[in-house]
């Protein structure tokens, strides 16, 4: 593993991940070993294989990190800015070192905690042991340090404290280190000691998430130790811990944040968890793996349960949000045997069937009953169709991607992309937050209006797309006349988007990189330095942050005006 020298540059960094993909891409042997002995994507792949991948500035970057040692690039310039602000600035070190360690509902503000990090920062820097200090050693695991203080202080167990102002308890249970196997026996030692030291298992400490604050925490949103133990750490042995020293299920947090974790979610529910009004039935539709619900629904829960409020609200039963979010025939079907209504209908009388013939789940449609009245997905079976059931093939036809279909049904010239109401006109960005490409190119070439918004961040098609680096659909979508400038539902337009996506990577194969080269292309002024910040570019007087490459090639002139 590579060294960083004590005050470690960003610049200097950038320059070398660079210089790497220079080198790389001049089939240098030696900048090709470096890829090969650290990205896992190049691992074993000879010479032509390795240059046929096409690596960009940020696999340079990642290839740098984790020759020193960390797992992303992200990681390594948290770690870089940590050890340049200590030297900056010592008094205010240990409470930056813990906002490494805990998430920004604990340490205040929005980042989330980096346990590597803080992990590193700890081994290389002697100033950050606990030495005494029970708060450190709640973040670390030292059980010894916290014994000698209940030596001291046996009511110090009962009282928050430290530079978060955290009851011990929560302490341990929320550090973010729990994750990393040197950590998490500690932390469990101190969790037990602790707990029968007298501490309360139900401790808790208000949020401090924005608009709240680590000087102004939320009373109304508590942190429980459970929360973290179950929701945060995931560790059953923890968990169990908790709950058998008397925790309470019925926090609010545990149940819903635990479903990533089967264990947990088993302990809690047998302790008693409620279910009904937690919003866990709708977030294990979320989730990937349909064992949490079924968990979920063996202990009880309601398959017909009634939605909180939003975004839920909006699709009225779990039968319909799971159609929505695409959940696979197994989610569907629990469900369904749990007792789900199949019949249900969406608030403005969309049937569960014909929901998902919209989504082109045929999958999950055929789980589910046909009208009485024939089958709108079927023309010429049943009853003669009328124009809505007609409408409804056509918008079926489309979700598939069966463009012949869509247009047999406009053969009489008929143009039914006219008649679509506004649920019908939000497939185009549902679908293309899903990531269906064919069924969005089937949309537009059967007109479908291009500038409506939905999906998750109320956004265009092409706002979409840009949130998952989809390149190829962001360029089919401005070709045909998709306007970069309409806004998503958080203010901004693609400029935002992009900047977000970019930076935060929601989808681990995106190509932000091309996606800025398509807005490029397409009318996207060039961005311009920020005289004010270093990090930031203007496009229009507007100030964005984005990831290096995608800074680079929005700063640069369109290299054509083709789609």
């Amino acid at each position: 593993m590579k060294s960083l020298p004590s005050r470690p540059d960003v610049g200097h960094l950038k320059k070398q991940a660079k210089a790497l993909l220079a080198a790389c891409r001049q089939a240098e042997p030696e900048a090709l070993q470096r890829f090969r002995a650290a990205l896992p994507a190049a691992r074993g792949r000879d010479d032509a294989a390795l240059m046929a991948l096409g690596l960009r500035l940020h696999d340079a970057q990642s290839c740098l990190a984790r020759e020193h040692g960390f797992d992303g690039w992200a990681d390594l310039l948290r770690f870089v800015e940590a050890r340049r602000a200590q030297a900056d600035d010592p008094q205010a070190e240990r409470l930056r070192w813990l906002r490494l360690v805990y998430d920004g509902d604990l340490a205040g503000g929005s980042q989330a905690r980096r346990p590597a990090v803080a992990a590193r920062l700890l081994a290389e820097e002697p100033s950050l042991a606990p030495d005494g200090d029970p708060w450190l050693a709640c973040a670390v695991g030292d059980v010894a340090v916290l014994r000698a203080a209940t030596r001291r202080d046996a009511g110090w167990v009962h009282r928050p404290g430290g530079p978060l102002a955290l009851p011990p308890l929560v302490a341990v249970t929320h550090s973010g280190l729990a994750e990393l196997p040197a950590f998490a026996d500690g932390l469990r030692a101190c969790a037990a000691l602790l707990l029968e030291a007298g501490a309360s298992p139900d401790q808790s400490a208000g949020s401090r998430w924005p608009p709240a604050s680590l000087a102004a925490p939320d009373a109304a949103q508590p942190l429980s130790a459970l929360c973290g133990a179950a929701g945060k750490a995931r560790d059953p042995e923890l968990t169990a811990l908790l709950l058998a020293a008397g925790a309470d299920p019925d926090d609010g947090e545990s149940l819903y944040h635990a479903l990533e974790s089967p264990a947990c979610t088993g302990l809690l529910l047998a302790a008693g968890a409620r279910i009904a009004g937690t919003n866990a039935l709708y977030r294990a539709l979320d989730l990937d793996d349909p064992a949490a619900l079924r968990l979920l629904l063996a202990h009880g829960a309601d398959p017909n349960e009634a939605p909180s409020g939003p975004p839920t609200a909006d699709w009225a039963a779990p039968l319909l949000w799971a159609i929505r979010r695409r959940c696979t025939p197994a989610h569907v079907a629990a469900l369904l045997e749990a007792g789900a209504q199949a019949h249900v209908c969406t608030p403005d009388g969309v049937p569960a069937r014909t929901l998902a013939l919209r989504f082109g789940l045929t999958e999950v449609a055929a789980l589910l009953p046909t009208p009485a009245l024939g089958d709108p997905s079927l023309p010429g079976r049943g009853m003669p169709l009328t124009e809505a059931d007609r409408v409804e093939a056509f918008v079926a036809a489309c979700a598939r991607g069966d463009l012949e279909a869509a247009q047999a049904l406009q053969a009489d010239g008929c143009a039914l992309a006219d008649r679509l109401d506004a649920a019908q006109q939000r497939l185009l960005p549902e679908l293309a937050a899903a990531g269906c490409d064919a069924a969005v190119r089937t949309l537009v070439a059967c007109g479908w209006p291009l500038e409506v918004r939905g999906g998750d961040i109320d956004g265009t098609a092409l706002n979409q797309a840009l949130f998952r680096g989809d390149a190829a659909l962001v360029r089919f979508l401005l070709a045909r006349g998709a306007d970069w400038r309409t806004p998503h539902g958080f203010g901004d337009d693609a400029r935002g988007t992009l900047s977000w996506a970019s930076l935060n990577r929601p989808v681990p194969d995106g190509d932000w990189p091309a996606c800025a080269q398509a807005l490029r292309d397409h009318g996207l002024p060039p961005a311009r330095p920020d005289p004010s910040d270093p990090d930031a570019v203007l496009i229009e007087g507007r100030p964005y942050c984005f990831e290096e490459e995608v800074a680079q090639v929005l700063s640069q002139m369109p290299v054509c005006s083709a789609p």
